[in-house]
C-alpha cells in the first residue's frame, strides 16, 4: 500500500477505515496476496500511526531508500500476513460495529489488533 490520499472529509473517519479492510480484504481473501505492505516516509508519523493501528507490523526502515524533494529519504515497511489477516479483520470489523459509535459518529473504543502472529 503506497501512495495514499485522503481528503480532509474522509481523515479520521469509520469511512476512512473501512475503505483501507476492504482493500487489505480484496488484496488477501479475493486475489490470494500472502503479504500485504505498506510503505511510507519514515518522518510521515501520521502514515506510520495508521499503519500500524489496522493491524500491519512494523519490519523495519531502509535507510537512503530514495531522494524525494532533495534529501535522502529512509522508508518505513510494514506488512500484514495472510495468517495474520483473520485477527486484523475480526478486529476491524467488530469496531466498525454500529454500537461503537455515539449519535455524532465518533468512536467510543479505539481500534486495537491484538493477537496478530
Amino acid at each position: 500500500m503506497g501512495g495514499i490520499l485522503l481528503g480532509q472529509g474522509l481523515r479520521r473517519t469509520a469511512a476512512a477505515t473501512e475503505s483501507m479492510w476492504l482493500l487489505a480484504r480484496h488484496a488477501v481473501q479475493e486475489l490470494g496476496f500472502r503479504r500485504y505492505e505498506w510503505k511510507c516516509d519514515a518522518l510521515n508519523a501520521p502514515s506510520r500511526y495508521a499503519a500500524e493501528r489496522l493491524g500491519f507490523q512494523f519490519e523495519g526502515v531502509w535507510r537512503q531508500a530514495t531522494i524525494t524533494k532533495g534529501r535522502n529519504r529512509d522508508t518505513s515497511w510494514f506488512a500484514m500476513t495472510d495468517r495474520e489477516w483473520p485477527v486484523v479483520s475480526a478486529a476491524i470489523q467488530a469496531w466498525l460495529e454500529e454500537d461503537n459509535f455515539d449519535e455524532a459518529g465518533r468512536q467510543l473504543t479505539a481500534l486495537k489488533v491484538h493477537g496478530a502472529p
